[in-house]
């Protein structure tokens, strides 16, 4: 009795064990494929160029990160609303591309180690600079928010700027074109976006970027409960910082 007692708990951890999902680390060596979700449009850190093809920080950090596994990236476009949707669909085995850690995210979905401070700071035309100092001076009624959906940008404008007149833009790379032209007052984004668009358009200033209105971070959205690959990518992250390599690819996009 004792001996088919131990017999059935081995053939149970057996099972137990064979029912156990492979890691995603184990998925990526086997097929030599990172699958990446990203919305492509939010640079410095993914831009969608033409179809299936992207640039940015986070472009060439995740080609660093199929290169230590062997792996091609296979870059899987997404929009900001549908991100998470899709990520949690097993669309991709990772998601980047400039995404806020967030707590909402965190119930869904693990989060690598953060790799950048990069707080919400407002974009607006260069003469408004000095009316559109802190949270106080935004949220007012006269003031036109403009915002892209599905995202933290709408979030923070619907959570601390609710007594302002707020729009949705669906299309991210046309809403700085919404302040330049006056139609908006004011767009509230990471820091890092704002300096770039900043100087990509010479109308546009971003506002004390260097003491944002919010401090947010920013990592990778991993698959929820997979251990084995969070600790693969905090350690490569890790070693991609200490080696220099994330400096001089934060340099060539963000120019510091």
């Amino acid at each position: 009795m004792k001996f088919l007692v131990a017999l059935a708990l081995l053939l149970a951890q057996s099972v137990a064990f064979s029912q156990t999902p492979a890691s995603t680390l184990t998925r990526v060596m086997q097929t030599n494929v990172l699958r990446v979700c990203t919305p492509g449009d939010y640079k410095p850190f993914s831009f969608q160029r033409a179809p299936g093809e992207f640039e940015g920080l986070d472009v060439d950090l995740m080609s660093s990160l199929a290169t230590a596994l062997n792996a091609k990236p296979q870059f899987v476009k997404t929009t900001w609303a549908n991100l998470l949707p899709d990520f949690v669909a097993g669309k991709c085995d990772i998601a980047a591309g400039g995404i806020s850690v967030s707590l909402e995210r965190e119930k869904q979905a693990y989060f690598s180690a953060p790799y950048m401070v990069n707080g919400k700071t407002p974009l607006t035309r260069c003469e408004n600079v000095a009316k559109y100092q802190t949270i106080e001076a935004i949220d007012q009624p006269a003031v036109r928010v403009i915002a892209n959906p599905g995202g933290s940008n709408e979030r923070f404008a619907r959570t601390k700027l609710s007594h302002a007149q707020l729009t949705l833009h669906t299309d991210n790379l046309t809403i700085f074109d919404e302040v330049i032209q006056g139609r908006a007052d004011v767009f509230v984004t990471e820091a890092a976006e704002a300096i770039v668009q900043s100087k990509a358009h010479t109308e546009l200033c971003a506002v004390n970027p260097d003491k944002p209105l919010q401090y947010a971070e920013m990592g990778y959205l991993l698959p929820n409960g997979d251990d084995v690959f969070k600790h693969f990518v905090d350690q490569w992250l890790h070693l991609s910082k200490a080696s220099g390599e994330y400096g001089l690819l934060s340099a060539k996009w963000l120019g510091k």
